[in-house]
């Protein structure tokens, strides 16, 4: 392809508006046009990256036996109402109503649509098992949209839905669709990790992640650097840090702490070691009447050591909590605890609480906490003696760098990803919700057992290049480059030899079937190359009057610190080299 009969579109400044790298070079290189917040138009050169990903999605989703079809963006309110995410998805859920005022939907994801169409198709065993996937626009009515086609609200995402008989045969579904998509982020060229994961709001009991690794990721990643152990920071399990509680050796005290509303400052106010103070955080459950109306609160106190922070998620998943909680109102912390925040602890308190020790907390002795009295705390405080055993002992706490690993094999490590692809075990959510069953081989009815599959074909875009770029701009991985290969002439318009030289290697070139470009837009060099490495093309070819002359032109990777000399008569043979390394 030439460039003039293409759309080439690059800016020297970012908007203002664009908060990542990925964000920003999309912009600056012609990728996305913003049409909305978190809605965007994709643009030539964005589009044929999107085709890429797709196309590898596309080729291993068959390879793996998943048949493709299309649902429909918009969707019946009826179907979600069937499982009850109508109500439960919140605003994310974009909600429409149609002339005759009946309620639609626009999917940000596909389980009821696909569930309608097995239980009307898959009648029988001998139906089983069955993938289906489509490639398809959604949208998730982000509260705060940003950082460009990372969380933007209109996206496009690849969705596959396994249909087992029994749970042995899910299991190897699940297992295929976790080797393709090993493969799809393997060709790609990206640097990934696969981490167990939290269902969350998809449901189900067994779930991976698998995360871009860069700098600039939202996600934390937990890691064993001696094992294949690897979570994420909601899963990753947090062992004790203490094997064995020691006894108490010094006495109780009431302590002035005159200010010092949070443990760092009252570990150094104190010059102790902020591993012997404990946090406290207050939490809330309601129980309601048929109505809706809250009938009974209980207030929870958790509690995780000064150095440590709370994992809601795993929080979440106590019994108590499991079925919705939410943080204390100032009012209620100070009728239980005669204290504003900032010195509460678990002992004097004025009403009861139920007490959560993380597994760290419960295993110390002669710790530090809130006195629940203002400018107070407790020092030399010890379990049984100064206060009750917890009412329970969990893993409520986030790992952090170091501690050991569950699988004993050594300590954590912590590196930030971004989520572009996960696979969910689902069970029978779905199918039970929809009465999705089939008849066994006795004539009787069962449920079918669910898996479903999601990778963020727009987000691969924006994960490669946080993953892939340089002060100049994006760094592309052949398999996902707008074009693979760019010939950059020098007098293209004033040089009848170059003319000539460039025309022949680009046909060579694009006869083999690779995907070349030639720059025939008369540019000054500094523009074109600054345009191309902006872009982010890996391979340059640059000809010109005085390298013809000598017989040779330049080739030069996206990432080589300067160009290699190359024999006119050997560019095709050198490009396709470096192309299959």
């Amino acid at each position: 392809m030439k460039a003039s009969q293409f759309f080439i579109s690059t800016l020297k400044e970012a908007p203002a508006d664009a908060e990542v790298v990925s964000h920003q070079l999309m912009m600056r290189a012609g990728f996305i046009k913003r049409l909305g917040a978190g809605i965007y138009s994709y643009m030539p050169m964005g589009l044929r990256v999107i085709r890429k990903v797709e196309g590898i999605v596309r080729d291993e989703m068959n390879r793996a036996g998943a048949i493709e079809l299309l649902m429909p963006v918009v969707q019946p309110a009826e179907l979600w109402q069937e499982t009850g995410r109508f109500e439960k998805m919140g605003p994310e859920l974009l909600r429409v109503k149609d002339r005759h005022e009946r309620d639609f939907i626009i999917q940000p994801t596909s389980e009821e649509v696909i569930t309608d169409i097995a239980r009307q198709e898959l009648r029988s065993y001998r139906a089983l098992p069955k993938n289906f996937y489509h490639i398809q626009t959604k949208f998730r009515d982000e509260r705060r949209p940003r950082f460009g086609v990372m969380r933007g609200r209109e996206f496009t995402m690849k969705d596959a839905y396994s249909f087992d008989r029994d749970v042995e045969s899910a299991g190897k579904s699940y297992q295929a669709m976790y080797a393709a998509y090993v493969r799809i982020f393997e060709r790609m060229g990206l640097q990934f990790r696969a981490v167990a994961a939290d269902t969350g709001a998809i449901g189900g009991d067994r779930s991976h992640e698998f995360q871009v690794i860069a700098d600039t990721g939202e996600d934390a990643i937990v890691y064993c650097p001696g094992s294949d152990y690897a979570a994420n920071m909601e899963l990753a399990e947090a062992l004790p840090l203490i094997a064995t509680r020691a006894a108490a050796s010094k006495p109780m005290h009431k302590t002035p702490t005159p200010g010092k509303a949070t443990c760092e400052d009252v570990a150094a106010l104190l010059g102790v070691p902020l591993a012997t103070t404990v946090k406290s955080l207050v939490l809330a459950t309601d129980e309601k009447n048929a109505a809706g109306d809250v009938v009974k609160s209980t207030v929870w106190l958790l509690l995780v050591r000064g150095d440590h922070a709370l994992n809601e998620v795993k929080a979440g998943k106590l019994a108590g909590l499991k079925d919705g909680y939410r943080f204390a109102t100032v009012a209620e912390i100070e009728d239980h605890f005669g204290c504003k925040p900032g010195y509460l602890g678990p002992i004097g308190t004025r009403k009861p609480v139920r007490v959560v020790a993380d597994r760290t907390v419960a295993a110390m002795s002669d710790f530090i906490c809130g006195a629940n009295e203002a400018d107070f705390h407790i020092t030399g405080v010890n379990w049984g003696r100064d206060l009750p055993e917890p009412d329970l002992v969990a893993d409520i706490r986030n790992v952090v760098e170091g501690d050991p690993s569950p699988d004993g094999k050594g300590v954590l490590a912590i590196q930030r990803g971004i989520e572009v692809g996960h696979v969910f075990f689902l069970g029978t959510k779905y199918s039970k919700d929809m009465n999705a069953s089939y008849l066994d081989e006795n004539g009787k009815p069962q449920l079918m057992q669910m898996g479903c599959y999601g990778i963020g074909i727009t987000r691969i875009v924006g994960a490669a290049i946080e993953q892939n770029h340089d002060e100049r701009g994006i760094v592309w991985p052949d398999a996902l480059a707008p074009f693979t290969v760019v010939i950059c002439p020098i007098g293209y318009d004033r040089s009848a030899e170059v003319k000539a030289a460039a025309d022949r290697v680009h046909d060579a070139l694009q006869a083999h079937g690779i995907d070349v470009m030639l720059d025939d837009r008369g540019e000054r060099p500094g523009a074109m190359f600054a345009d191309w490495e902006l872009i982010g093309v890996p391979h340059r070819v640059v000809l010109s009057d005085r390298g013809l002359k000598d017989g040779k032109v330049e080739y030069q990777g996206r990432r080589d610190a300067q160009a290699t000399p190359v024999p006119v008569a050997d560019v095709e043979a050198f490009v396709k080299g470096k192309l299959s390394a």
